[in-house]
Formats: C-alpha cells, structure tokens, sequence
C-alpha cells in the first residue's frame, strides 16, 4: 500500500515529538527524579512508536519501543536515571533524527538497525536489574510460532445474510471467483487494526469484500484478537489475492480458499441489520479509497491563529466590494460624477490591498524559537565534546520573522553558536585562573527593531585576538605584511569572514576546516541582512545579525539612471543628499564626500551599471545615501522617482547577474525595473 500520503503529517509530528523528548532529557539531565519529565519523555517515545509502527517503518518503531521499554521502567521505580543513560537516550534521538531525515529525502527509513544503541539501552536495563528485551526475546519466539493445526478456515464458521448469499450465487455466475480468508496477525504486533486496514485496502484494490468477522467497527476498534476473517470476490486468481494479503508486513499467516457457503451455516434474514454493517464497511473503504504516490517532501507549512485568517477573510470580502464598486462606476454616464466616484473607489482599494498586505504578512510570521529550540542540546553536546563547561541563555524567542527567512537562518546560527563554544569559551581551568566563572555563557538574543529583526550571539569567552587574526591571513597569502599593519581592529576582525579563513590550530569536527564564517555571511547577505562583529580580548565577542522582517513585498525608493528605472530598499536608506561636484574628494584615489563630518565613499551607479556615459557633467550630484551596519556609502542616481512599495520577484537561476542586482519588480506600468542590493555595493 502506498502511505505517501499521510509522509507529511508522520513528519511534521515526528519532528515536534523529537523537540519534545531533546527539551525533556535536557531537563531529566538536571532533574533525575522529576516524574512529570519521565512521564512525558514515556508518552513521547509511544507516541513516535505507534506513529512508525503504523507507517511500517520497523527500525524506527523498534528503537523507539526499547526506549519505552526503558522509560516504563523508570516510571515504575525499578531504575534510576544515570548520566550513563541520559548519553544513551541522546544516541536514540540522534538515530531516530537520522531515520526522519532518510525517510524526508526518499520515503524509507534506511538500512540502518542501530543494534549498538539497542544493545546500549539493553545494558542500562540489565545494570539497573530492569527487564531487558533480550530477556523477554524467548517468551516473543514462543508467541510467534506457526498457527496450530486445526481449523484454521474460521471464515467457514461465518453466518451469512440473505443478500449476502445472493451476492455470492451472483457473482459465480458472472463467472468471478469467491474467496474465504482467514488472516492472523503476528502476536508480537502493536497496531493490529493498522494491519488489518492494510489488508482492506490492498484486498479492494484487486477485489471487493462482502463480509468480514468481526465487523469493520470492531477491527477498527481493535476488538479483535490475531485474526480475522473475510469473504472476497474478485476476478484474480487465488495465488494473486494471497500475495496481496501476505505483502502487509506483520502478517504471520494467510488461509485462503475457493468459497462455498457450508450446509451447516446459518443464513441470517434480519437484512437491515446486516445491511447498515455493510453501510459501515463501505464508510471505511471510502475512507481508503485514495491513492497517491511520489517522494515525501520537507514540510512547508505554517500554523496559523484562527484570528488572523478571520481578519484576512475580512480583508478578501471587503476587496470583492471594491471590485463591484469599480464595475459600478464603469457603468456611470456622467463623465465628472464617475471620475471623482472612480477616484474614492482607487483610494478605497489602495487601503484595502495594503491592508491585505500586512495580514499575509502577519499569517506568514513564525515566532524565531522553531529554529534556536534545538540550540540548547547542541550546547550540551559540544560542552562534553569539548570538555568546557557552559550555559546557553536565549532570549526573545518570540520574535516573529517571515517564514521565508526562518527556514534559511538556522544554519548560520548554528556556526556562529559553535564558534563561540569552541573559539570563544576558554577551557574551565583557564577561566579559573582568570578569575571568571567557571561555567561559560553564551546569550542569544532576538528582538525587532523596527522593519528588521536583530540576533546576537554573545560569549563571555576570550575575545578576539585581533594580532593573531593578522598573523594568520599573513600566513594564508590574503593579505600582505605591509597590509596588515594598515587595517584597522574592525578591518582586521572582518577578515574572520573569507572563505577557508579558520586560526584554529588543530582540525576538529567542531571547527578549524575553513567552513563557518564566511557561510555565515553569504547566507546572511543573501536574505537581505547583515552580521557585523565586535570584540573586547579578555572579555568576549559579540555576533550581530540584522534581518528584514520579510523577503515578498518591500518599501522602495524609485529612481533614475540614464532613462532607466532602479528600486533602492527603503530600510537601507539614511538620507538623500544634493552635492556640488566641486565637493568631491580622493582617498586612496576613490571618490568620497565629506558629510557632517563624516567622510563617506560614493559609488556611481551609472559606471556600475555599465550605462552609457553622460553628455555634460552636472554641477550637482543626486546622492542617495545608503548604510549597511556602521558603514555608509553614497550612491549617485540621475533623478528621484519617489517611494513605492513593490513586489520581489527573483530573476531565476538561469539569469546570471552581478552580485548587485537582488531581484526585479514590475510596475504599474508593466515596466520592469531591477532591484539594487545596497548591501553588496557597500
């Protein structure tokens, strides 16, 4: 049968149960004896074993069973939670992560047994005086033997209604074969009704079922024993319909031959009984009736308040009455009266799409804890891997950011948090002798900050020593002595950023591969934000990282290049500035301003763009300031257009452009006109 149509809920809870039982175990770590953690760590664990047990991913569903095997233990007080089994339990999860991501990218679990970690919890079990499940092995064997000899044809004992006899007289005249089966389940099985289903469902695929003992309610309601048994019709042969039958796993024995309705069976004439019996069967085959196939894919939905969609309904009636208020107008004879009622209806329109705007906007938030709640079990791992001790502190969890962008954020936290426990924290003797606690801390910080969302990674941990930093570029061929002594402390920490940069002395898994921080950045600049570093050595480093609050539908400043038009990102823009040519002046022989002090490197646009070159010479200069972090830079633009909020549409993979470019956006006109990354140009 294929299940690939329930692969998407399997792992969407899978994933939540597998958050549950990280978080519970970080808990039972700290709290050995806090019943309420033991109890929910059992529930989540039967949980994910029913689930993998009814999808038939027998791996899975065995691994998880042991850990409840486990768990019930401790709930029953004949063990005791050690650190020992606490490493033991975090191996199950980690093997268990491993089984969702094979089954994610290609349907199956894998060929993975982890008898290791079976024999592991085994051992625990045995050490604690539990009952392993090597112990109970025998007792399961005996359970499964072959069925006894006998009268294993139970569908011979079925009573019959009268119109099920009919059916059967009907269709051995049209020449179809019947079939009695009787079915055992395997003893050893946990989701009988889940077997049975599947047999259901693979029968009526080749056949159609008239009678099943008990009767579908009862099977659904596993009101059954190991077996059950059915009448079929269908135009296969015998051989056929028992391979489809003996295919669903867990199905120790399949009996099955030609029908024909025994002199001794009673033929029952209470037809409305039986048939509403046959109105329930053909409920549940309805029920599983559909087919559907293909690879099971990442989850890509969002859970959604009901409130917010009550207003986005709203917002979707009132935009139906704009559209009749506008046809009505369309309608009106009198020039004047139906332009100032089209002009009311426009206004009218523009409230209620912007409106709709920032609903979407607020259904496609999802609060930044999916991502760091994983966070505090990699700390813990890396604190015994690394043999530091440490803390994570995480703040504002809460804040909100498009789906778009949660997706991709997660990885280059994860750098930044590893980089901090490996590069950041000192080892704990060390941290001793300087006088600082001996745990580590590293905060991570989420909060909105007008139209953008800020994340700091913070470690009270070394700092960065910014010589050594130097050495190492020096040592790798980026930069030259001569060069090195020029940059400044803030230059210097940016060089952490390049690609294959590390100052780690040895390789490890944890770091000193040349991959982190210059992922960190690419990704980051890629959603449209920004990280910037800040460093006091002895005391710590800090990460920072700003993100726009979503990547669909931005404010922009329209403009003018060489006839051409640009959007310039509103959230980027510190101001717009008229400067005389005569106030251009040369550093390092680049052109910068002087603003208010400050002196700010402009870029020309029109060179950039490769546009060609203008007539005269204007005495004044459009510049439209843009920052990036603590940096500035002048952009100079031909003319400005005025702000509009506009659609981001990606150019595509196949379109290769300069880094500059961010995507494009279509305008009321039709015109196509390209974004500019400030960003990158800075």
């Amino acid at each position: 049968m294929d299940l690939s149509q329930y692969l998407e809920i399997f792992i969407d809870e899978t994933q939540e149960h597998l958050q549950t039982l990280n978080d519970q175990v970080l808990v039972l770590e700290a709290e050995p004896d806090n019943i309420d953690t033991i109890n929910e760590i059992f529930r989540a664990a039967h949980s994910l074993k029913g689930m993998a047990g009814t999808m038939g991913f027998k791996r899975m569903q065995r691994l998880t069973h042991d850990m409840e095997n486990v768990f019930s233990e401790i709930r029953n007080g004949k063990m005791k939670v050690t650190p020992d089994l606490v490493d033991v339990v975090f191996k199950c999860l980690d093997a268990i992560e491993e089984y969702l991501a094979c089954i994610t990218e290609t349907s199956n679990e894998g060929e993975n047994d982890n008898d290791e970690i079976i024999g592991l919890l085994n051992a625990c079990l045995e050490a604690e005086g539990g009952e392993s499940e090597k112990e109970k092995t025998p007792e399961v064997k005996q359970e499964n033997k072959p069925v006894e000899e006998g009268d294993k044809r139970k569908f011979l004992r079925i009573n019959i209604a009268d119109f099920e006899k009919n059916a059967i007289v009907e269709a051995k005249s049209d020449k179809k074969n019947v079939y009695g089966a009787t079915i055992y389940v395997d003893e050893g099985c946990i989701l009988k009704a889940a077997r049975a289903f599947l047999v259901f469902k693979g029968v009526e695929g080749i056949g159609e079922i008239i009678k099943s003992v008990p009767s579908v309610q009862d099977i659904e309601d596993e009101k059954f024993d190991f077996d059950f048994s059915i009448l079929i019709v269908s135009e296969k042969p015998l051989e056929e319909v028992k391979k489809v039958i003996a295919n669903v796993s867990e199905i120790k024995e399949v009996v099955i031959e030609e029908y024909e309705i025994p002199d001794d069976v009673v033929v029952v004439s209470s037809v409305q009984e039986e048939e509403k019996k046959a109105d329930k069967k053909e409920e549940v085959k309805k029920k599983t009736s559909s087919k559907t196939g293909g690879k099971a894919v990442a989850n890509r939905s969002v859970r959604v308040d009901i409130e917010k969609l009550d207003v986005l309904m709203n917002l979707v009636s009132e935009l139906i009455i704009a559209k009749n208020g506008l046809v009505s107008v369309s309608n009106q004879e009198d020039s004047d009266t139906s332009m100032q009622s089209f002009n009311e209806q426009i206004e009218y329109l523009e409230r209620i799409t912007t409106n709709i705007h920032e609903s979407v906007m607020k259904v496609r938030m999802v609060p930044i804890e999916s991502v760091v709640n994983r966070f505090p079990r990699m700390i813990r791992d890396l604190s015994k891997k690394l043999g530091k001790e440490m803390e994570l502190i995480m703040t504002g969890e809460d804040t909100e950011l498009d789906r778009t962008v949660i997706d991709e954020i997660g990885d280059p936290l994860m750098h930044m948090l590893r980089n901090s426990a490996d590069h950041g924290l000192e080892p704990t003797v060390e941290r001793l002798k300087l006088g600082k606690p001996q745990v580590g801390t590293i905060q991570l910080n989420a909060y909105q900050d007008g139209n953008n969302v800020t994340i700091e990674v913070e470690d009270d941990g070394a700092g960065i020593d910014v010589e050594k930093v130097k050495a190492s570029a020096i040592k790798k061929g980026h930069i030259t002595e001569e060069q090195a002594e020029m940059l400044s402390e803030k230059e210097a920490i940016d060089l952490l950023f390049r690609p294959a940069f590390s100052t780690a002395e040895k390789i490890s898994d944890v770091s000193g591969r040349g991959v982190g921080l210059d992922v960190v950045k690419n990704k980051i600049e890629g959603l449209g934000g920004d990280v910037e570093v800040s460093t006091k050595l002895g005391e710590g480093t800090k990460f920072t990282v700003r993100l726009p609050l979503t990547l669909a539908i931005i404010q922009a400043l329209m403009v003018e290049i060489r006839g051409e038009k640009y959007a310039i990102p509103l959230n980027s823009i510190v101001t717009i500035e008229d400067v005389l040519v005569d106030e251009i002046k040369y550093v390092q022989q680049k052109e910068v301003i002087n603003l208010r002090g400050s002196v700010i490197p402009i870029v020309r646009l029109d060179e950039m763009l490769d546009c060609p070159p203008s007539d005269a010479e204007p005495e004044n200069l459009v510049v439209v300031i843009v920052k990036k972090g603590d940096k500035q830079t002048g952009l100079v633009i031909d003319n400005l257009l005025g702000q509009q909020e506009i659609v981001i549409k990606p150019l595509g993979k196949y379109i290769n452009i300069h880094k500059m470019i961010s995507g494009a956006t279509i305008l009321g006109d039709g015109e196509v006109a390209l974004i500019i990354d400030s960003n990158s140009l800075v």
